[in-house]
């Protein structure tokens, strides 16, 4: 097993802050998972910030061979779970397919203090990708 921090160059990169996004975690067989940290972006509404996330997590997968399709986990913090619906809504414009397992949390407030979601996924990467 061989594990490898980074945050490629081709996604947007971390919002002033200092860490990896992606932690890849190669197998002997040529399969990876994938661990994103959590991701927020910026963006006057909770839809235009989930947009934005997704976006940065497909930027993510991409730059590691992989897709959403390949999302196995997602966690979800959200500064007002009243809201989840329309998280919700955008959320399915980007996971079409069968849906991931799922956790979603209210939070009081998140790293940036005009965040209002936060998402970290899994994703596990097929051998040869």
């Amino acid at each position: 097993m061989q594990i490898t921090l980074g945050s490629p160059a081709s996604a947007p990169q971390p919002l002033n802050a200092y860490y990896s996004q992606v932690a890849r975690v190669e197998h002997a067989d040529g399969s990876a998972l994938l661990f994103l940290s959590g991701q927020i972006a910026e963006g006057a509404t909770l839809a235009e910030q989930t947009r934005g996330v997704f976006e940065t997590i497909e930027a993510l997968l991409k730059a590691h061979g992989a897709t959403l399709a390949d999302v196995i986990n997602i966690r979800t913090y959200l500064t007002d779970i009243s809201r989840l619906d329309e998280y919700g809504a955008v959320r399915r414009e980007f996971l079409t397919g069968t849906a991931p397992t799922s956790m979603t949390f209210e939070v009081p407030r998140l790293f940036h203090s005009e965040a209002l979601v936060e998402i970290e996924i899994v994703a596990a990467v097929p051998g040869g990708r």
